[in-house]
């Protein structure tokens, strides 16, 4: 297996389309085309995690978090950033970075947040925009059913809980090929008049190119007339941020210690008490202030994050229980998740957990 097939697996579970635009996923360092003889999955790339990967015979680092972020004009072995670069070249290991894709992702970041605290009936707390795409074509009558079935085969026609989704209008085509063509049906030459099925399907933004591709192959024109566009529709699988309730709502102060338990906080930091049962809460891994008033607006009875600032807890208005259980506290479950996900997928080396705690905080 190579470096572009582990990834291939990892983007099934978060496609690296959906990461934010100010973020730098995917292959960071390293040939995408080289053997791997084992994965080491961590929440940061540092040094030591290097060490660890050399250790265990990994050439492979999945890293949650990208170890180059902003640009890098020279590579000196100067700052932690350099040497891990120059550390992981020297010896053939590439790094590969998923962060926002897995944070945006259903089954991410936060959804492991939300496992962990016990939080059911998940609903995505800030859908991600533009993430849904139609395509529109146009299939001689006869031949629409295998167009149909080869755009579902590709992904095409799911939406949210059903599948095979697809509008059809009948009508007719026209066309006219030149001397160069070689037209399925008619003659060159001639305008030619076509009873055809109008296909109308939704898809997932990052299916596009299989989707393309299953419409060129399935369909019986020498060109294809098609149209893609971006809808607005809101996407409840893409997102970030999570919702979810309690079975059982919970004082605040026990809701309190549950997070610090789970989560295993030196401590928490919070807005005041509201004198309310926690029920419906927010969370969203690592920082999250962006995310205050949509929290409000769900509805939610507390709010999961980190690295809120002094002025983010005048925020809560005495609306919202606000919670700073730390960055590293809110990913670190990240790393089981990646692991557990490869592993299903991968028999013939070892994916390893990192050993590393690579939370740059302490407390006193």
């Amino acid at each position: 297996m190579k470096v572009k097939d582990v990834i291939h697996l990892l983007e099934e579970l978060a496609p690296l389309a959906y990461s934010e635009d100010f973020d730098n996923t995917g292959l960071l360092v390293g040939d995408a085309q080289a053997e791997v003889t084992g994965v080491l999955v961590t929440l940061d790339t540092l040094e030591a995690v290097v060490d660890e990967a050399i250790e265990n015979n990994c050439n492979l680092i999945v890293s949650f978090h990208p170890i180059i972020f902003k640009g890098l004009k020279r590579i000196t072995g100067k700052t932690y950033v350099e040497r891990v670069v120059l550390k992981a070249i020297k010896h053939g290991i590439s790094i590969f970075a998923i962060h926002t894709a897995l944070d945006n992702a259903w089954n991410g970041v936060n959804a492991m947040m939300c496992e962990k605290l016990g939080l059911k009936q998940r609903k995505i707390l800030i859908p991600q925009s533009g993430t849904i795409h139609k395509l529109v074509t146009y299939v001689p009558s006869k031949d629409a059913h295998t167009v149909r079935e080869a755009l579902f085969a590709a992904g095409a026609g799911n939406i949210g809980n059903y599948s095979n989704c697809s509008f059809n209008h009948s009508g007719m085509g026209s066309f006219m090929g030149n001397e160069d063509s070689n037209p399925t049906l008619g003659k060159k030459g001639e305008t030619h008049f076509e009873p055809e099925i109008e296909i109308g399907v939704t898809f997932q933004k990052h299916l596009e190119s299989s989707i393309l591709k299953a419409l060129f192959e399935s369909h019986p024109y020498e060109e294809v007339a098609y149209e893609v566009t971006t809808l607005n529709n809101t996407n409840q699988y893409i997102g970030m941020g999570m919702v979810g309730e309690f079975e059982e709502a919970l004082t605040e102060e026990a809701f309190l210690k549950h997070a610090k338990d789970v989560f295993g906080a030196g401590c928490i930091r919070h807005s005041a008490l509201l004198g309310k049962e926690v029920k419906k809460v927010a969370v969203l891994g690592g920082s999250g202030s962006f995310a205050i008033k949509a929290a409000q607006g769900h509805g939610a009875d507390a709010f999961i994050t980190a690295d809120l600032k002094y002025h983010d807890f005048f925020s809560a208005e005495n609306r919202i229980l606000l919670t700073d259980v730390g960055h590293y506290e809110s990913e670190q479950y990240t790393k089981e998740l990646l692991v557990a996900h490869l592993s299903k997928k991968i028999t013939n080396f070892a994916v390893v957990l990192s050993q590393v705690n690579t939370n740059p905080i302490t407390y006193y």
